[in-house]
Parts: structure tokens; sequence; C-alpha cells
């Protein structure tokens, strides 16, 4: 297959090839606002934000006030029409919920109360009789109108889970050993109120309880029952899915997990379920739990002390969320790190999950295949959650415990705030342009910033500043800062409504550059600089998908270029060299000057380059101590009215071409030795070194003086020559060099 000439994909290779040569423009910077990843639960009001990045039209979120059900909240079941029964802790009492749509009401009264510390199950029945399971001696209670008409203690620690059966019987799940029992309800109804431990299991089969199944894991913490009439049976704390056949017997595992709790299952009708399961390695603490249970002598039962949201360490754990299919492989579908699920539901083709530690509320579209984020509680837990019918959910939270709405449908204002994003250093904020809304319009959308320079939750915020609607973009004039909220308010469009991620424009704080390095070099040599490195032809992926790797001609390329130029000798001729670094990476000019010390005028050297070095003849110099300067000033890209300028003060130069005086000289032997001193004297630069040359070919160089410190304008050395190395020479001829590279030399004669 060949391409013509006109092909559009050689104009876009041309495009890709053609367009790494232009250098990114380093003074604006986005900010992509991923609304999934930068949006609490407890930040969202009529709106969901979608893993993609998406906001979409969700429930509103409301806490309910009204009377106390209890310190701890373990689960809440329907009983009838806007009635509910919540199991409680640490009284062991079960209270009903009466519902009143119209106003999100609700009033409160008891309905059960068991010799248990812990309710942990509850099953309504239709005949009006309310079964309750137990902790931390597994009971089952039959009670109806407030009264306990059986109590069955079975052989485990806990009562876990209910599941009652198309033909009337009922499955109770425990821990502790883990095993399921079938109740038959007609024989516990006459079971009468037994005390103290279980019995065996012949008796327990009189009060019409017994064995359906059991595993080898400790507890069996949830039971589902699919359409084809098997049950489905969740454990920990390994986190195994078992299936048992209808009648009961061995399992089959689905599913081997470790270091895991299944917490909830959700069966659909095409056969296949979700499992909700939570990971906790090691001694992960699932916040919120109550603390080991202490004996309460007032009441004669165990009362657990509820701890602290603050005396807990953060969950370390994870949650995911599996699919069972009804003839294949399990799938997972949504997880969550940090975050422990509790409990499943569905809204439509949503599923619904409510969570802790922070009080989230999340979801998973099916369709879409991404997980989302509802609006959530300011409590730390969302343990249970029941259908209204019409849109609303009734829930329960803890810390603190209470009743809360989510409610699905129309609401007159929808309502977001991000988490503090962070821009990287304090700047000037631009527009905030969205990359596409669908089923709704600009003119119904209300974005607000507020910005601060710490990075405080709380303290040193602006106030909200509306952003008004330009050239398709929100954005308003004069706010700076590091740290930025948006709050967006949705106030109409379509009920399926999306709105895509949102980028942020920045113009970083221009910072002023700082003179790193600056060398004079010895007088006498040049530069002959490296020619540049030509740019790349080839185009790889990584430079189109992250444009600053386009850069191949920033100041550290150019430095070290210059580095590996070389250096020759050249008299009269002076080298400096400086490295100025920028924070921001602008493009640099530089002017370098030099005046006399003893005079306010100033000679340009290099006016406005941009190399980083000057090399310059001093020949026309006058000798002495010159003061020098080096200016500094940004160029575009920066816009001109932005460009900052600065000049460092940097280093004398001495300009020196008067060579040292040699003073006193002085030739003599001692112990087989040929001794050579001299003195020397400079005016302006200090001595650096003698040489001394036998007219025999012999050579010795001195860089210490007698006094052992090379420190002064006048210097001795002395020079010593064994008399076989000094064997035949008459003569010595002796160089004195300075600083400046200056040198005077003598001869004398070799006795």
């Amino acid at each position: 297959m060949s391409f013509r000439p006109s092909s559009p994909f050689v104009y876009f290779v041309c495009f890709v090839v053609t367009g790494l040569g232009l250098r990114a423009d380093p003074l604006t910077r986005s900010l992509e606002i991923d609304f999934g990843r930068d949006v609490a639960s407890r930040n969202l009001k009529g709106l969901a934000t979608r893993s993609d990045g998406r906001v979409l039209a969700g429930p509103v979120f409301t806490d309910l006030d009204g009377p106390k059900l209890g310190e701890i909240l373990w689960v809440l079941k329907p009983a009838g029409k806007n009635q509910f029964v919540v199991g409680t802790g640490p009284e062991g009492k079960v209270q009903e919920v009466a519902f009143q749509p119209k106003d999100a009401s609700y009033t409160v009264r008891e309905v059960a109360d068991v010799a248990e510390t812990q309710a942990m199950a509850v099953l309504p029945l239709a005949d009006g009789t309310l079964l309750v399971g137990t902790s931390p001696t597994a009971a089952i209670y039959l009670v109806k109108g407030g009264k306990n008409l059986a109590r069955v203690p079975l052989p485990a620690d806990s009562v876990f889970d209910f599941l009652l059966l198309p033909d009337g019987g009922v499955l109770a799940a425990t821990g502790n050993p883990g095993k399921i029992y079938r109740l038959d309800l007609k024989l516990l109804a006459k079971a009468g109120l037994g005390e103290g431990k279980a019995g065996d299991e012949k008796l327990l089969a009189d009060k019409g309880v017994t064995l359906f199944g059991e595993i080898r894991d400790r507890n069996v913490r949830r039971l589902a029952r699919l359409t084809d009439g098997r049950v489905i049976a969740g454990s920990s704390p390994k986190g195994n899915l078992y299936a048992f056949a209808a009648a009961g017997g061995a399992p089959l595992i689905l599913q081997e997990n470790r270091d895991a709790e299944v917490v909830d299952l959700l069966p659909l009708d095409d056969g296949s379920f979700y499992a909700a399961l939570v990971h906790t390695p090691g001694d992960a603490l699932r916040i919120g739990k109550p603390a080991d249970p202490k004996p309460d002598p007032a009441k004669e039962k165990e009362t657990p002390v509820m701890p602290k949201l603050e005396d807990k360490p953060a969950f370390t754990g994870r949650s995911s969320v599996v699919r069972f299919p009804p003839d294949g492989f399990p799938e997972g579908v949504v997880s969550k790190s940090g975050i422990a699920l509790y409990r499943l539901a569905r809204h439509q083709d949503w599923l619904l999950l409510t969570a802790g530690e922070m009080g989230d509320a999340f979801g998973y579209d099916p369709v879409a295949r991404r997980s989302l984020t509802f609006a959530g509680s300011a409590s730390a837990q969302l343990n249970d959650l029941a259908p209204l019918g019409d849109g609303r959910f009734l829930l329960i939270r803890n810390n603190a415990p209470g009743l809360a709405l989510l409610a699905f449908g129309p609401a007159p204002a929808r309502v977001l705030e991000t988490k503090r994003l962070d821009l990287g250093q304090p700047g000037e904020l631009g527009a905030v342009r969205f990359a596409r809304l669908r089923g709704i319009e600009e003119k119904f959308l209300k974005l607000e910033v507020r910005t601060n320079f710490g990075s405080d939750e709380l303290e040193g915020w602006s106030p909200w500043t509306e952003l008004k609607l330009r050239d398709g973009a929100f954005a308003a004039d004069g706010l700076r800062g590091r740290y930025v909220r948006l709050r967006l308010t949705v106030s109409g469009g379509a009920p399926d409504f999306q709105i895509d991620k949102a980028t942020l424009y920045s113009q970083p704080q221009n910072r002023r550059p700082g003179l790193t390095d600056f060398r004079m070099l010895a007088p006498g040599l040049g530069l002959i600089p490296a020619g540049e490195t030509p740019p790349s032809a080839s185009t790889t992926l990584t430079q189109v998908l992250f444009p600053g790797s386009r850069e191949v001609d920033t100041a550290a390329d150019r430095r070290k270029g210059l580095l590996n130029s070389q250096i020759v000798p050249q008299p009269g001729v002076q080298l400096v060299y400086w490295t100025v670094s920028d924070p921001d990476d602008d493009n640099l000019a530089y002017t370098f000057s030099i005046r006399p010390d003893n005079s306010d005028t100033w000679t340009d050297l290099a006016v406005n380059t941009t190399d980083t070095y000057v090399q310059f003849e001093t020949g026309s110099l006058a000798e002495g101590l010159y003061l020098t300067r080096l200016a500094t000033s940004e160029q575009s890209p920066r816009p001109e009215a932005q460009r900052l300028k600065h000049t460092f003060e940097t280093d004398a130069l001495l300009v020196d071409r008067t060579p040292p005086v040699i003073g006193a000289a002085q030739v003599s032997r001692s112990d087989g030795q040929l001794r050579i001193a001299i003195e020397g004297t400079d005016t302006l630069s200090l001595i650096e070194g003698a040489e001394f040359v036998l007219n025999n070919g012999v050579r010795e160089t001195l860089a210490h003086p007698v006094d052992g410190i090379l420190d002064g304008r006048k210097e001795k050395f002395v020079a010593e020559f064994p008399e076989a190395r000094a064997a035949g020479a008459t003569s010595v001829e002796i160089l004195l060099y300075d600083k400046a590279g200056n040198v005077a030399s003598t001869r004398l004669p070799v006795k």
C-alpha cells in the first residue's frame, strides 16, 4: 500500500516532525482537573463524578435530624411501606423507623430488646414477627409485638446474616465457627426462651434449627440466593466465596482470597451476582468498629466501648467489587484503596456502594464500565441502605450514628467542590476551559474559585470569586495563589448531561535568575567554541506525548557544549565565563561591563549576548584593578512588560602587564648540595612561582616559597640540587612568575 503526496497522513507526519523544532512556551502552565480524582464524595451535591474525569447528574445526600437510634447501627431492613427495622448495639435493641417521605422526617420506636449486646442481624417476616441474630453470644430470637417469643442459642459467637427462602424457611449465617443453619419458623415459635449456651444438634433440631452447611473459614458473613436456587456465601477472614446446593451440603469454592471479608452479595436476575470484599492486610483496622467488649455488671451483659475516630489508625486496606457471571470466570469491576465498602444495591442500571471511612458513596456503571462517586456523608461510615421505591434510599450511618437520605432525581441546584489543587508554585490564574459539554450549555454553569498561598485546608483562603464566561471559557482577572479550589454549580440542562474534564491555565510567578558560577580564567588563554550538536532528525513518542522533552536547546545543553570547547594559549586575551540559573527557564541575554576602580565610567565588552562567556583583548586597557558587572535580562517569549532585569556585581579584574622585579640572588654549595636563592617582588599581582634551569639541562620548578605559603607580592624561593645533578653546570637561569602570567628572568654563574 502506498500513500499519495497529498495524503493526510503525510501532512500529519510533517507537522509532528517540524513541530518538534518549536520551543515550548515556558510561561503558561496547564493543570488538568479530573473531577473523578479531584472531588471527594462529601463535596458533591446532586452530582456524580466518573473515573474518566467526567461530571454527571447524581443524587443528593442529606444527613437527617431525628430521634437517636443507638450508639452502633448494624443493619437496616425494610419492614413495609416506609417502615424499616434497625439492629443496634451496645444495648442489644432493635428499632423500628417510620419514614415520612413528604418532609424526610422519621419517628422511632423500640420493637425488640435482647439480652446480648449486639443485634447484628434482623429479618422482618410477613406475619409481623421479627428474627434477631446476636453477638457476642450467637442466639436467634423470634419477636412479635415487642415480646420475645423464642430464644435459641447456637454453638457459635455471632449471627451475621439471615436469608429468607421461597418455601418460608430461613438460613442463618454464624461466625466462629462458620456455619449456616436452616430455621423452621413453626418449630422455632414453639421453642420457648432458652437460657445459657446451646445444646447438642438433637436439641437444636427439636427447636427447628438444623445444619445446612459449613465452611473451614472462621465466619460466614453474607448469604444470597441465585435464580437457579443455589445459595452463595461469603466468609472472613479469608474472604472466600462459596456456592451451596439448594438443599445444602458441602460447598464449592467460587473464589479463594486471603486477608479479606465479604461484606455484601448482590444477586441479579440473569443468574450473576456481585460480591463486595474488603482486603485488610496485617493488623490494619477498619475505623469505627467496636472495641473488645467489657463487662457491665449493671446490666449483666457485655457492653463494648465505642472507640473514638481519632484513636484509630487510618484504614490501610483496600476494597473491591467482583462480578460473578452465571457461566464464566469472576471479573473485578471496582477497586478502591484506603476505603472499606459496606453494602451493594441497584439504582436503574447503576450499582451503588456505601462505604467508610469518610462517609463515601460510590457506584459502578456496567455499560460504560466506569466507577462513579456519589454525594456522601459527613459521618465516617455508611453501613447499610434500603430503597424507598421512588429513586430514594434510606441509609444508616455511624460516627455519628443516625439516618441519611440518598435521593436520585431532579435537584434545584447541583454543586461540587474540588479538593485543594496545587499549581506547583505561586502564579496568576488564567481561564478554566471544559473539554466538552454534553446535554448542557455554558449558561447553566456557574464556576467559582478561591485561592491560597498556603497549604492549610482551612486557613488563609480568599473569598469565593465567580468566573465569568468569555471566549468559551471561565475567567476572572487578578487572581493569584499557589493552591486553588473550584466550585461548580449546575442549574439546568438535560437530566443525563455530561461535563468533561477541565483545564486550568495559569502563569507562574516570574522569579529572578541567580548567578551560580562566575570565573575569570588566567590571562593568556583563549576559547575555541565547540560546534553545536545538531538536533535529532528522528521523533519519538515520548516527545509527542510529553512536549517538555522537545527542548534540545536548553541552558544545560548549551553549557555542556561550551565546557567541551578547547582552550589554547593566546597572549593578551582575558576569558570570563559565567552560569546564570533561571527558575522559570526564561531565555536570557547578558551584558558584561568593566570600569577602572578609580572611575565611574563603565565600558560594555559584550551587549545582549546569549553566550555565557566573553573573551577580550587587554592590550588597550591601562594597568590596574577593574570592577566588573554582569547584567541579565529576560527575552522573548516573555512579554516585554513582564521581563525582569538584574545586575550582578562580579569579581574584580586585574590588568597587569609588568613582570616581577628580581631582587637579591645567591648561589652557594654546602653538604653536597647546590643551593640557589632568589627574592622577587611585584607591584600589582601575587608571586606565583619560580623556575630554575641549569645549563646542563636540569630544571626545577618551585611553587612553595621559603615561608611555605604562597600569598604575597614579595616571596623568596630556594632551589637545592644534589652535586650529581648539578655536575658540569656553569650557570643557572632563573624565571620568576606572577599571577597575571608575567615573567622576569636573570642568569647567575655557578661556581
